[in-house]
């Protein structure tokens, strides 16, 4: 398939849906229910919580397919073909994504976690609150930035292109990244677990997905994917949010014990999300890049891939962990802020266009 059909899906595409939009408040219902499910069904949880291997939780871990998949079978690598046409807003985003926004995430969680907030935190999950807070940074968000891209105009072959590339990237970069800077955080790494999470999380679902995607092309055509899509769309939402109920029926009793735990997690995560959009928009602005090209760069710079966060935190520590918690803030917080993301570059639209950098040849 070429990128010419892509873009003109992507422009096609309705802006956000009704269960997307509010996916913040299903959140904060999975929250209650999965607390109150863990209360009431203790021996259920345990049992669910021993069905590992090699510590990743098998439940949990074809919770995160059902999620990651449907994502993926959006994304045609061959989009990467059009990178070079967009390459000044591909550089910021990749200088965003993989040289300030894990790093600033690390300095961010220890300042925050492993100092200022420390008082108020369980002093034995300071270090895994941090590593969650890493492994949150270290994956560029895949799948919710083509929302974010349509719901402000963004140019959709920079978009296609740049998520692409970021997933190839993420193959090769994620493991010795979070590796580095969880290794500066003096947390034990466990190599093994954390490379069988990234072939199970990116490697194989990619795998898979552009087979299934090849599949569809090629019995249906783009109406034939677009319709696999949206069949497989729920399914990716209700998987997200029944990995949450199990994710917060083991940690009811810290949520319980300490209320303001997920309150002060969150304060990292919205400072990096605003301070990596704000500079990859200025960045943007700085080097004359097209405004439709850097309202996407904003949001892609600043977004997470949250559901590979998720996975990868419960496969190196656990469900009932700290980090694993600590993804799940930034899931709770990601629609509310890249929302409001949208809402400022389209603002501030006219402050871009208008500067003299911009408007030089």
């Amino acid at each position: 398939m070429t990128t010419a059909p892509l873009a003109a899906a992507a422009t096609a595409r309705p802006g956000i849906s009704f269960f997307e939009r509010y996916l913040s408040l299903w959140v904060a219902l999975c929250i209650v229910v999965g607390i109150a499910l863990g209360h009431a069904l203790p021996g259920l949880f345990g049992a669910i919580a021993s069905a590992e291997v090699a510590r990743v939780n098998l439940v949990v871990a074809l919770l995160i397919w059902l999620m990651i998949v449907p994502m993926l079978l959006k994304i045609d690598f061959g989009a990467l073909g059009s990178v070079r046409q967009h390459w000044k807003g591909v550089g910021v985003t990749l200088f965003i994504n993989w040289a300030v926004k894990p790093f600033s995430m690390a300095l961010l969680g220890t300042l925050f976690i492993g100092w200022l907030f420390t008082p108020l935190l369980p002093a034995g999950e300071i270090s895994s609150y941090i590593a969650g807070l890493i492994l949150l940074a270290a994956a560029p968000c895949t799948a919710m930035v083509f929302v974010w891209s349509n719901l402000c105009d963004g140019e959709p072959n920079y978009t296609l292109s740049q998520v692409a590339l970021n997933d190839l990237i993420m193959v090769f970069a994620f493991a010795p990244l979070v590796g580095l800077l969880l290794g500066v955080a003096s947390i034990t790494v466990p190599w093994e677990t954390l490379l069988l999470s990234v072939g199970l999380y990116i490697v194989v679902p990619v795998i898979v997905a552009q087979l299934v995607r090849r599949r569809a092309l090629a019995i249906g055509g783009q109406a034939g994917l677009d319709r696999l899509l949206s069949r497989l769309g729920p399914v990716s939402l209700v998987a997200l949010l029944a990995t949450l109920v199990l994710l917060f029926g083991f940690q009811g009793e810290a949520i319980i014990a300490q209320p303001l735990v997920i309150a002060l997690l969150a304060v990292p995560i919205l400072i990096q999300v605003y301070f990596n959009a704000g500079l990859a928009y200025w960045l943007s602005r700085r080097f004359g890049v097209a405004w439709c090209v850097a309202a996407p760069a904003a949001l892609i710079g600043a977004s997470n891939f949250f559901e590979l966060a998720v996975a990868a935190a419960i496969s190196l520590f656990g469900l009932q962990s700290g980090a694993a918690l600590a993804t799940v803030v930034g899931v709770l917080v990601e629609v509310p802020v890249m929302l409001s993301v949208v809402a400022i570059v389209k603002r501030t639209r006219g402050w871009y266009e208008q500067g003299a950098v911009v408007s030089r040849p």
